[in-house]
Parts: C-alpha cells; structure tokens; sequence
C-alpha cells in the first residue's frame, strides 16, 4: 500500500491514521480519489458511522444518505460488542478488510453489495464456537477467533500451514466470489479449465481426500500452496490470494522508493527497483514477477536476521506463474463482463451497468 500524507502540514501518514501526529489535524481516507483529507466542521465529508467504534476513518460525501461507508456497507453481521474483546477483535478484522477492499477499489474490480445485488459481496463476522471461515454466494463468513493471534497460531499449527492470517482470510474469500462472478459462466472458463482444472469435480469428496490423504505428491511443481491442490476452486482463490499479497507489497516498496542490488547477485536474479504504479493496467506480468521474486527474497531474509519465520513462505514455479498471469489478465482487461451481460469499468461506482447495444 502507498504512503500518504498529511494535507494540513504533509506529514507523512498511514492508511488507518484519524489524527496528523505533527498539526493535530483529524483526518479520514476517501476511497473515490485514493488520498487522506483533512476533516472539519467545513467539510465535504463525513465518516462512516463505524468511526465512532474506532474501526473506520473511511469518508462519504455528506451528502450521501448512508450511514455506512463504501467499505462498511458490506457488512452483515459484526460480533456481539457486549464483549469487550470483541471490540478489539473487530478492530482486527477491519482492517484486514479495509486493505482487502483498498486494493480491489485500485484494480477497479466490480463491487457491489447486497442491497444492490442478491449475490453482492457481504461480511458477516461470527463469534459462536465452531463458527468456520467461508465463502458461499458473495457472502464471507470470517471465524472472529482469527483475530485472537493464539488461536490463529494453533489452527495455522494443526493444518500445517506456511501461512495464515487475517488478510489472507479475506483475499482468499474474496478470490471465490470473483471466480463465481467473473469466471464461472464468462468465456474465460475454458481457459481456466486448461491452468487450473476441472471446476466440476466433486467438491465436498476432493476436500475430505485433501484432509483425509493429504495434499497430493509433488503439487508444489503445480500449485502455490499444499490446499490450493485440494480443488479448482481453491487453486484460484488461493492464487488470486497471492497476486494481492504481490500487488500490495510490492505499492509498499515502490512508496518507498526500494531498489533492490544485492553485492553478490551477479545476473542480476534478484536486482530491481520497485518505483512503479503496479495498479497501471498495461503493466507486465512478467515484470510483476520478476519484482516480486527480488522482493520477496529480501522481505524473508529480514525476517531471518531478526529470528522470525519467512514473510513469503512459498515458492513460484514456472505453472504458478501461469496461473498468477491468468488472474492478472482478468483483473486488468479494460471491460470486465459478468455472465448476466454486465460490464464493470470501475469499482468506485454502485452496481455495475448493462452494456450499450450496438449501434446501427
């Protein structure tokens, strides 16, 4: 994610910051022109209702009639606040979810929620026991145990996972309502089909044989994760969950203005400079890539030297790499369509549009 800065006296800021730290000025996010605004009584803007819980400094016009921000409406259900940790949970959860949506505002993704569409993308956060992190017909349901870092640490332990956390949750989520709005009934189904897998097979047997036998010998040839070899439908979304994970960090870099020249990379394998607009939709895969190796690289030997596990457990093999192209070409074409004939140019509008019929 980009750095910002203070409007007021151009401190620099920080996604989530509602205060400058130097002027005192109140700030807030405005998601239509990616930047912090300087809120007061003058303003054009207003918070979202969730600003007075601590969990949002997003802004809506004020002359919008909702309550609840662009990233906020699409929220179904929040934990129970009567339990004070759950405060501090959904504090969590929000900003996982706000980053989510942050990058999926900047690729221009369609987004819709629920009072727009029957299968507009809604969040409910649930707090009961055996509640279970999950995607069914634009509806993510996130276990609000994922916020408690133990509890998270022992279920990444139990599955054996590299990886697990909050953000990872969502972009996962998020990766099956795309495949379910963009890739299922689209033409690009059959070329789906030819990286990923046959989406018909069997889900509920391919998930217990997964559990049951573990992932199938050798996936990591074919797949960027051990459960993205479970199904087709996890394939992609654990993919689409790592093409975020790229994007995102690597805007960090570029804000930052990294370049990457390590004394001993003499073919230059791992020698890049990161200060470019990785949201530009002409951008090359194959660049994307190759920066993100360089990256990556430097990002999990930081965290060696400082006795912490590595930030990118996973390796990209020549498929994964295929497979990253198809989800960078799908969120790039310059008009996305849906099976139902709408297309989607951007993802700051309300519902997506039908197209124009053809001129005579």
């Amino acid at each position: 994610m980009r750095l910002f800065a203070c409007p007021g006296c151009g401190l620099v800021v920080f996604f989530g910051n509602v205060r400058c730290e130097r002027c005192g000025a109140s700030l807030g996010y405005e998601p239509i022109a990616n930047t912090m605004v300087v809120t007061d009584n003058q303003s054009r803007w207003k918070y979202c209702s969730n600003f007075t819980h601590g969990v949002c400094n997003w802004l809506s016009p004020v002359d919008d009639g909702r309550e609840l921000c662009r990233a906020c409406r699409h929220n179904l259900v929040i934990p129970a606040l009567a339990s004070p940790d759950n405060l501090a949970r959904w504090r969590k959860l929000e900003e996982a979810k706000h980053r989510l949506l942050y990058t999926v505002l900047r690729l221009g993704l369609p987004l819709f929620d629920r009072t727009e569409r029957p299968d507009g993308l809604g969040f409910q956060f649930i707090d009961t026991e055996n509640a279970i992190t999950g995607h069914t017909g634009g509806l993510i349901s996130i276990a609000v145990a994922e916020a408690d870092d133990p509890e998270r640490e022992k279920r990444r332990t139990q599955l054996g996972e590299p990886y697990r956390t909050l953000l990872g949750h969502f972009r996962h989520e998020i990766g099956h309502w795309y495949w379910d709005l963009l890739v299922r009934d689209a033409p690009i189904r059959e070329r789906f089909t030819s990286l990923f897998g046959d989406a018909n097979l069997d889900y509920a047997s391919a998930l217990k044989t997964h559990y049951d036998r573990g992932p199938r010998p050798g996936w990591q040839t074919d797949f960027v994760s051990a459960y993205a070899s479970a199904h087709p439908w996890e394939d992609f979304a654990e993919t689409f969950a790592h093409y975020f994970h790229m994007i995102d960090s690597l805007e960090t870099g570029g804000s930052y203005r990294i370049v990457l020249s390590p004394r001993v990379d003499r073919d230059d394998i791992l020698s890049t400079s990161l200060d470019f607009d990785v949201y530009r939709r002409d951008l090359d895969v194959q660049a994307l890539e190759g920066a993100w190796v360089a990256l990556s690289s430097a990002l999990n030997s930081f965290n060696r030297s400082m006795g912490l596990a590595d930030a990118y457990p996973f390796v990209l093999s020549p498929r994964v790499n295929e497979k990253l192209a198809f989800v960078h070409d799908l969120v790039r074409a310059p008009v996305i369509m849906d099976a139902c004939g709408h297309a989607f140019t951007s993802s700051t509008g309300s519902a997506p549009s039908r197209p124009a019929a053809p001129s005579s």
